[in-house]
């Protein structure tokens, strides 16, 4: 089993760059089975939402954060586990 982080993405451009977000829903619960490119975890910014996809089919194995709970980019968000 391969240990995989999700990460808070680069919202944007170099000029015009979100560097925090605020989690605002999660589409799976850990435990659950993800395909690659599923929609994990929902978060805002000021000036868009987006989704994080899951990097890898696998299990989401554990949530690092809450909704409403703010995250910069390059923050871990969850821990999936794969088999490949």
């Amino acid at each position: 089993m391969a240990t995989i982080e999700v990460k808070v993405p680069l919202v944007g451009d170099e000029e015009n760059k979100d560097e925090e977000a605020t989690v605002s829903f999660w589409y799976f619960d850990e435990g659950d089975d993800v395909n690659e490119g599923d929609d994990l975890v929902e978060v805002v910014t000021d000036k868009a939402d987006f989704r994080i996809p899951a990097p890898v089919t696998g299990k989401l194995v554990e949530k690092k954060v809450e909704e409403d709970d703010i995250v910069g980019v390059g923050d871990v968000v969850a821990i999936m586990e794969t088999d490949g």
